[in-house]
């Protein structure tokens, strides 16, 4: 299905409804980024993750580097060495 309106949203579906009345799934329905977009910008700083800790960052300095999350590296950073191991 493809939204209305095909924008990467600043802020989630919830506060948008919770915001203006609606219900998430219709603010998704009506405005969500195209899924080729995000799995881009998602393989992108996964990339980045990995470049940045094999130049020796640790995970809160890469999370600050980036802008994110120390756990959202961390789960990455897990996925990425358990790709290896598989």
């Amino acid at each position: 299905m493809t939204a209305i309106h095909p924008v990467r949203r600043k802020i989630s579906a919830r506060e948008l409804g919770l915001r203006y009345g609606k219900d998430p799934s219709t603010i998704r329905r009506v405005f969500a980024e195209p899924r080729a977009e995000y799995e881009g910008r998602a393989r992108e700083r996964r990339e980045q993750i990995l470049d940045l800790e094999a130049q020796g960052l640790g995970v809160r300095a890469i999370a600050r580097e980036l802008g994110v999350s120390p756990g959202l590296v961390s789960i990455r950073l897990k996925e990425a060495r358990q790709a290896v191991a598989a």
